[in-house]
């Protein structure tokens, strides 16, 4: 099924935007996991950030767990939470509202491919509302990998032409990813954060909506982990952020910029640290060679295309790239605590 996505762990979303409640089954977790619901709570709320006037808060409730934790701790039953729906989308206005297909949305391909049984009203499995379940998951996920001092933060890097500056490729630090996800409006630069917010205003002025890219950055992840061929860790992260709607493309470190580049720039260098660490002078490969990480930064981009122009201006999203941050940050943490599992001593 496409809402289930089945590795070491496995995840699985269920529900719809206009349906009571939506949420998330999580599969083959560690056991005994401490997991705090204060942290859940505030990594969740990162999901729904404080743009003003220019977008229409998306109001989720804390997620009530069913199964799998007791006494805050895993207990090997799959985990099992519900988000209740408090908001309802709006109908599309116009006529033969079951043909219609709204530019920019997965209206036509959805009805072809559910035979029009879909629901076409709530956008059905391709609303950005389904990713409060991705992130419970992500959220739990990244209270275990934390535990074992890999953290994972991401911040804007450019709203439509507003440019943020970028994270450091090999001296990224736990202080820097903590730092900016702390923040209420996600950017490294604060003053590229303000034009930016000013933009999404102005947009939201003109009845416009503006896309743009997130960068990713993980610390503390040992060399060895993942696969090759197609089982890799890069194949798992880009499969778990196309369930993110409105991605349209990922890149790991240099990524297309290394088509450009002479092979001499493009290799990473290897060296042995002070401290005896094998390490790489640059980091062009983004921390994974082959599908498996290389013990450097993970670092990586995603871009974010533009909210569809909808047949009612009340259902525009002028721009979701700050709410798709925490979206980006629970896929690489998914990925990560999946393919972790099979690392010697992980437990």
């Amino acid at each position: 099924m496409a809402s289930i996505w089945d590795k070491r762990i496995s995840i699985s979303i269920f529900g719809e935007p206009d349906a009571p409640a939506m949420g998330v089954t999580i599969g083959n977790l560690p056991v005994g996991e401490y997991i705090n619901a204060e942290e859940l709570a505030n990594y969740m709320a990162r999901r729904v950030p404080n743009l003003g006037d220019a977008a229409e808060a998306d109001i989720v409730p804390s997620p009530r767990i069913m199964s799998g934790i007791s006494n805050e701790r895993t207990t090997g039953a799959p985990l099992c939470a519900f988000i209740q729906n408090v908001r309802r989308s709006p109908k599309p206005q116009g006529d033969n509202v079951d043909r219609l297909s709204r530019p920019g949305n997965a209206d036509y391909t959805g009805a072809v491919r559910y035979r029009s049984f879909s629901d076409f009203e709530s956008r059905g499995n391709f609303s950005m509302r389904l990713t409060a379940p991705l992130c419970f998951a992500g959220a739990v996920c990244a209270q275990i990998l934390e535990r074992r001092g890999i953290y994972t933060g991401a911040h804007i890097a450019s709203i439509h032409n507003v440019k943020d500056n970028p994270f450091d490729a090999v001296r990224l630090s736990r202080d820097a990813v903590i730092s900016v996800r702390q923040k209420e409006f996600p950017v490294i630069n604060d003053r590229k954060g303000w034009t930016m917010l000013r933009n999404i205003c102005k947009a939201a002025e003109y009845g416009e909506s503006l896309g743009g890219v997130i960068e990713c950055g993980t610390v503390n992840v040992p060399a060895g982990i993942g696969s090759p061929i197609f089982d890799g860790l890069e194949n798992n992260i880009a499969q778990l952020m196309f369930g993110i709607p409105g991605v349209k493309g990922i890149e790991f470190g240099t990524g297309f910029t290394s088509a450009n580049m002479l092979g001499s720039q493009q290799s990473d260098e290897f060296y042995v640290s002070e401290r005896g660490h094998i390490l790489t002078k640059t980091n062009n490969h983004g921390g994974i060679i082959g599908g498996i990480s290389s013990g450097m930064p993970i670092t990586l981009n995603v871009a974010i295309k533009p909210a569809p122009k909808s047949v009612s201006a009340d259902e525009r999203e002028t721009c979701t790239v700050p709410a798709a941050v925490v979206c980006v940050e629970s896929a690489v943490n998914i990925a990560l605590l999946s393919h972790m599992i099979d690392y010697p001593n992980f437990c």
